[in-house]
């Protein structure tokens, strides 16, 4: 993926060194951060195609960093890590990154990883196809419910607050903001994680269940998020939508 700008962080340096060296022979711009510092002072100072990280640099931890690269700056992240556990790459998907790779990795594998996330991103901007969120506004509602989109926060037809996770977030922001359009699975998984594969699927279905459950335990009636077979999903309540002035 020619011409791409990335940004690499990671706490060894000599790794640093040899990805950067590699990644430049197959023409990426590449800037390097060896700690949150220094991530934080680049991404403030650049654009950044994408984000090749370990989160789990000593004596800190990058996952609010990532979440803001993967969910607000809408950034391609691939975790490279020497965490190994099920429940770290589950995490590591869950904040948003679009690939995990475990330490140590062929650098050729890490490449090839970099360029599939690339493509997949600049197909889902080439597409166009869905809205991110309802255009110039910071609200919408539905049966009774508030979903704040500028405090990320849900309300029940109570005034409750019904806490949602990141993932559960992105979903339900996708789903408004297509609302009564049935959505098949690359579409979700593009406009949620931005890449599709096995793990995505997987994770799909986790938050998909329970952004189902958290809405049903709020009290809201009948099938919201219907399964359309053969299709996708749909969310079937109408949506109106407001700004901070209404």
């Amino acid at each position: 993926m020619q011409n791409s700008h990335i940004l690499l962080a990671d706490d060894d340096a000599a790794l640093l060194t040899s990805l950067s060296d590699y990644f430049g022979r197959y023409g990426f711009e590449v800037d390097t951060a060896a700690n949150l510092a220094d991530m934080r002072r680049l991404s403030e100072e650049g654009h950044y195609d994408l984000l090749i990280a370990e989160p789990m640099m000593p004596g800190q931890y990058t996952a609010g960093l990532l979440r803001e690269f993967a969910f607000e700056r809408r950034i391609p992240v691939i975790i490279h890590s020497r965490a190994s556990s099920d429940i770290d790459r589950i995490l590591g998907l869950e904040m948003g990154a679009e690939d995990y790779l475990i330490k140590p990795c062929n650098a050729r594998e890490l490449l090839a990883r970099a360029n599939a996330a690339l493509r997949a991103r600049r197909r889902q901007a080439d597409a166009g196809t869905l809205a991110t969120a309802p255009r110039d506004n910071s609200w919408v509602a539905f049966q009774g419910w508030r979903f704040d989109l500028t405090t990320r926060q849900l309300f029940d037809p109570s005034g409750g607050t019904i806490s949602l996770s990141e993932g559960e977030y992105q979903l339900l922001r996708v789903f408004v903001a297509n609302a009564r359009q049935v959505l098949n699975r690359n579409q979700l998984l593009d406009q949620v994680y931005g890449a599709s594969s096995d793990h995505y699927d997987r994770a799909i279905d986790v938050q998909l269940c329970r952004l189902r459950r958290k809405l049903s335990a709020g009290g809201l009636m009948g099938q919201t998020i219907r399964t359309v077979r053969n299709e996708g999903y749909i969310f079937v309540h109408p949506v109106t939508a407001g700004n901070a002035t209404n």
